[in-house]
């Protein structure tokens, strides 16, 4: 199976999946806030991107981006 097809399937065909459900699922390890440092500092390879410019506009992970995240495992 397609990664990028289970994933849509876990999460409900969301294109962009929040943050905080990333973590749940794949980095029960981290908070979230943790998570975005982590990413924003290079040491996970994965682009989080925003709805809005806003700072506090919800951040969230491509389903595309996460599952050649996950295959590159």
């Amino acid at each position: 199976m397609n990664t990028a097809f289970l994933l849509m399937a876990q999460f409900d065909g969301a294109a962009v999946i929040p943050i905080d459900k990333v973590c749940a699922s794949f980095f029960q390890h981290l908070t979230p806030q943790q998570f975005v440092r982590k990413t924003t500092e290079g040491e996970i390879d994965l682009p989080v991107v925003r709805i809005e410019q806003s700072q506090k506009a919800a951040k969230g992970v491509h389903l595309l981006d996460l599952a050649a995240w996950i295959d590159k495992r």
